[in-house]
C-alpha cells in the first residue's frame, strides 16, 4: 500500500515542480506585454493625477499632497515596501508676470517667467531690447554691449522625433540669462523651447552661473518672438517687464520608492523611474504624468506575477526633476549601492508609442538584446544598436557612479509642442499609446529582471 502511494505520489510531485518552473524569460516577458496592453492602469493613473492633484510644482502643498497621492496608489499595487526619502530644496513660486512692447507699437506679449528667475523690482523694468536671431550672436557680443538692454534671443528649436533639438537649443534657457548679465543685460528674453506656433510660452529652468548678475528671466511664446522680429527689423523697440516670482527657503520634496522584491537574486536592483514634479502652467500629464503611470503599471505588473522574475524591480517617482534636485539626492543617498543596481531607466518624454530600446555596450548584439528585439517586435518595436546617452535626468548622477543605462525612446515628434506649458493636460494623452508605451517598459523591465546578465561593460 505505501509502495503503492510512493508510486502514485511521484508523477504528482514531477507535476507540481514543472509548474513550479520558471517560464522562459522571453515568453514571460511577452506576457506581461500582452498584460500590459490590455491594462487600463496606466490612462486610470494618469488621469487620476493630473485630476485629484493637478499641477505638482517641487516644494509646494501641491507636491506634498501627490507624494501622499503616490503613497496611497503604489501601496494598493501589491509592492513589499513603498516609502519615501525626504531632502531640501528652495522652492521657486510663479508669481504675476507680464511684459507688453511701448514703443513704437503699444502691444501686450505672451510670456512666463523661467523656473528659478529673479524677480523685477515691484515696478517692474523699462529698456530697450537687444535682439539676436540666434544664441551665438548673443555670445559674440562684447562685455558691456547690452548695458542697460533687455536681451532677446530668438534662435528656433528644431522639430526631430527623438527630441533631440531640445537638448541643442537647451543652453539659450539654461546659461542665457547669465551671459547676457556678463553682457550687461538688466533682463533676459527667450523664444520659448518649443516646437508649437500657439501664443503659450513654455517655461523651463534655468542655471544662473557663479559670479554673473542674476538678471529677471523670461520665455516668449513662439509668436509673440516672431513679432519682436518683425518690429526689431524695423528700428527701435521698447518692452516693459514685470516677473514677481518668490522663494521658500528650507522647503522639502521626496522620491517615492516601491518594490517587487526579486524570487532569487533580490539583492540586485533593475530601477524604473519617472518624475512626480511638474510645472505650474498645465496640469503635468505628459511631463511626467505618463512617465508616473508607466512605471507604476509596470511595477504593478510585475509585483502581482505568480512567480516574480529573479531581480528585485525599484520603481523611483522623483520628487523634484524639473528644478534639478531629485537625481543628485536620490544619487547620494543610494551611492553605496550603486553596484547592486544592475540597470536603469527613466520614463520622462510623454506618453506616445515606444519605438525603440537602445541597451548597454556590453549587451549589445546579445541573446539578451536578440531576445528582447523578438519581444518587441509584435509591439512595433526595435532594438536599436547604438548606445544610449543617459536614461533620464534623475539616473545621470546614478550613471556617473556607474550605473548602467538604457534609453526608451518614445515618438516625440509633438512632445515640444506641449512640453511645459499650459497645454500639459489629460486631453492630449492617447489611452492606446500609452498601452503601447506600458507594454514595451513592462517586456524590457521583465526581461532584465528575469536575466542574469551582467549589463556593465567588461
Amino acid at each position: 500500500m505505501r509502495m503503492w502511494g510512493a508510486a502514485l505520489l511521484m508523477p504528482l510531485a514531477a507535476a507540481l515542480s514543472a509548474a513550479q518552473a520558471p517560464e522562459p524569460a522571453a515568453t514571460g516577458a511577452a506576457r506581461i506585454a500582452q498584460a500590459a496592453l490590455r491594462d487600463p492602469s496606466s490612462y486610470a493613473l494618469v488621469e487620476s493625477l493630473t485630476t485629484e492633484v493637478g499641477q505638482r510644482l517641487a516644494g509646494t502643498a501641491a507636491d506634498a499632497r501627490a507624494v501622499e497621492w503616490a503613497k496611497a496608489k503604489l501601496g494598493a499595487m501589491g509592492f513589499d515596501d513603498v516609502h519615501t526619502e525626504s531632502f531640501p530644496l528652495t522652492a521657486w513660486i510663479r508669481g504675476a508676470e507680464s511684459a507688453e512692447v511701448v514703443a513704437p507699437a503699444p502691444q501686450k506679449l505672451a510670456l512666463t517667467a523661467l523656473g528659478g528667475s529673479v524677480a523685477t523690482d515691484a515696478d517692474g523694468i523699462e529698456a530697450e531690447i537687444a535682439l539676436f536671431r540666434t544664441y551665438a550672436e548673443l555670445l559674440a557680443a562684447s562685455q558691456g554691449a547690452l548695458a542697460g538692454k533687455i536681451a532677446v534671443v530668438t534662435q528656433r528649436m528644431v522639430r526631430v522625433q527623438h527630441g533631440g533639438g531640445y537638448g541643442a537649443a537647451n543652453p539659450i534657457r539654461r546659461a542665457g540669462p547669465s551671459e547676457a548679465a556678463k553682457r550687461g543685460a538688466v533682463a533676459y528674453l527667450l523664444r520659448s523651447l518649443g516646437t508649437d506656433d500657439h501664443r503659450l510660452p513654455h517655461t523651463g529652468a534655468l542655471s544662473y552661473a557663479e559670479g554673473a548678475p542674476r538678471i529677471p528671466a523670461a520665455a516668449l511664446s513662439n509668436p509673440d518672438a516672431d513679432q519682436l522680429e518683425r518690429l526689431a527689423a524695423r528700428g527701435p523697440v521698447r518692452v516693459r517687464l514685470l516677473l514677481a516670482p518668490r522663494t521658500q527657503e528650507n522647503a522639502q520634496s521626496w522620491n517615492v520608492v516601491a518594490e517587487a522584491k526579486g524570487r532569487a537574486r533580490p539583492e540586485e536592483i533593475v530601477l524604473i523611474g519617472a518624475h512626480l514634479d511638474s510645472w505650474d502652467l498645465g496640469t503635468g500629464a505628459i511631463d511626467d504624468g505618463a512617465g508616473v503611470a508607466i512605471v507604476a503599471t509596470v511595477g504593478k505588473l510585475i509585483a502581482s506575477l505568480p512567480q516574480r522574475p529573479q531581480r528585485t524591480v525599484r520603481i523611483v517617482l522623483f520628487g523634484a526633476e524639473e528644478m534639478d534636485r531629485s537625481g543628485p539626492a536620490y544619487g547620494a543617498a543610494h551611492e553605496g549601492e550603486a553596484r547592486r543596481i544592475v540597470l536603469a531607466s527613466e520614463a520622462d518624454f510623454g506618453a506616445r508609442r515606444v519605438y525603440a530600446v537602445l541597451l548597454p555596450t556590453a549587451v549589445a548584439g546579445s541573446d539578451f538584446a536578440k531576445a528582447l528585439a523578438a519581444t518587441l517586435a509584435p509591439l512595433g518595436a526595435f532594438v536599436d544598436p547604438r548606445a544610449p546617452l543617459g536614461g533620464g535626468d534623475d539616473i545621470h548622477q546614478l550613471q556617473k557612479a556607474g550605473v548602467p543605462v538604457a534609453y526608451l525612446g518614445q515618438n516625440g515628434l509633438d512632445y515640444f509642442d506641449i512640453h511645459h506649458t499650459a497645454d500639459d493636460t489629460l486631453d492630449k494623452i492617447d489611452a492606446r499609446e500609452l498601452a503601447q508605451a506600458t507594454a514595451v517598459w513592462a517586456a524590457f523591465t521583465y526581461l532584465a529582471a528575469e536575466s542574469d546578465v551582467d549589463f556593465r561593460a567588461k
